[in-house]
């Protein structure tokens, strides 16, 4: 295979090069060094003729683009002679991808306006829901004026969908605490022969946080994001604003209905949550620790009063009206597009999980001991 060569003549007003041989890879030196002597255009036509040449690949043609235009020559300028078509197309690809420019060096942005964007960020997001409470607490207000106006038969619905609907999950999580929970314990108090405090130690921890917190966090998983995925799906095909258009208000359609449904489920649930982790734990104790379900049940009653149990209940309507205003807020915030439902639902689940952990963290400071 004949090796690269290249020569120039010139007249009047065209600049000729004529290729011949092999501009390929395997010859890179050869073909890079043709262009170490070769006088510049002085602003004539460049005229490029592969009649001779043999083999011609991307990297003869990369050198060759690049050396041209280190000359001067504007490269859509140059007329190709006796190339065959696949090099034409070859010799265009190269040629568009070196005329693309590499994107910008990203910035990094300085700490102080990473601080300023979010700090107005979060400043945004706050009055947005300061916004939606007023919005809220001007439709209740207004419920409590026209009690007829609350839609009983969607309430049943989100109260079907909220309690019964998350009936069997609660049951069983709280059970599989209830005995996790009272076989970690009873390890503990198996040492000191000490059995019977694993009753101790079951009641207060189920009563008073486990159930609530565990009942609050898998209703925020599940029907907090619902709430989110159902008014968010309303509001990118334009039902929300058809519903407006009736003349109806949207919180008292669609926000009120969920609110009072989570708010009368929550407690219902967590309670139910309660006598199962006691059972889970009874079990444990029955079975593993020498201690009866009378002996377990005896004790129990004994040392578990019902203001613990109520001050546990107590955080549950607390916890469900936050979720139903973050899911319900999340809802009317979608944007007309799908993604931003999913976007939406994956913050709700954030936001409420981590709004039950503050809620029950200041239910803790609040109450430190045992409520008497």
């Amino acid at each position: 295979m004949m090796p690269p060569g290249l020569t120039r003549e010139a007249d009047a007003g065209r600049y000729l090069l004529r290729l011949r041989g092999c501009w390929c890879i395997g010859h890179l030196v050869e073909v890079d060094a043709l262009f170490a002597d070769l006088p510049l255009p002085d602003g004539q036509r460049v005229h490029l003729d592969a009649a001779a040449v043999e083999r011609l690949d991307g990297t003869g043609v990369m050198i060759l683009v690049n050396r041209l235009r280190a000359m001067g020559v504007v490269w859509p300028e140059v007329v190709l002679e006796h190339f065959a078509p696949a090099q034409l197309t070859l010799i265009h690809l190269i040629a568009d991808r070196l005329d693309a420019r590499a994107p910008p060096p990203s910035r990094r942005e300085p700490v102080l306006a990473r601080l300023g964007r979010l700090g107005a960020q979060a400043q945004t997001g706050l009055l947005a829901h300061v916004e939606f409470l007023g919005r809220l607490v001007e439709a209740g207000g207004e419920l409590i004026r026209h009690p007829r106006r609350l839609r009983h038969r969607e309430l049943v619905t989100q109260v079907r969908a909220v309690g019964l609907g998350a009936l069997p999950i609660i049951m069983l999580m709280t059970f599989l605490v209830g005995i996790v929970f009272a076989f970690l314990l009873g390890i503990q108090v198996q040492k000191f022969g000490a059995n019977i405090f694993v009753v101790d130690g079951i009641g207060l921890a189920v009563a008073r946080e486990l159930s609530p917190l565990l009942t609050a966090i898998l209703v925020a998983g599940r029907s907090g994001a619902a709430f989110t995925a159902q008014i968010g799906a309303m509001k990118v095909t334009e039902e929300i604003d058809a519903i407006a258009t009736l003349g109806l208000s949207p919180i008292q359609v669609l926000v009120l209905p969920r609110l009072i449904a989570i708010v009368i489920a929550l407690p219902l649930l967590t309670f139910v949550g309660d006598v199962m982790g006691i059972l889970g734990a009874a079990l444990v104790a029955a079975s593993q620790l020498d201690v009866g379900y009378y002996t377990f049940f005896d004790r129990l009653r004994a040392v578990l009063p019902v203001n613990t149990v109520l001050f546990g209940l107590s955080k549950a309507p607390v916890f469900a009206a936050a979720i139903a205003f973050i899911a319900c807020r999340n809802g009317f915030a979608v944007s007309r597009d799908a993604r931003s439902v999913g976007a939406r639902t994956t913050a709700t689940v954030v936001q409420s999980l981590v709004a039950v952990i503050l809620i029950n963290a200041l239910f803790a400071v609040l109450h430190p001991e045992n409520p008497q």
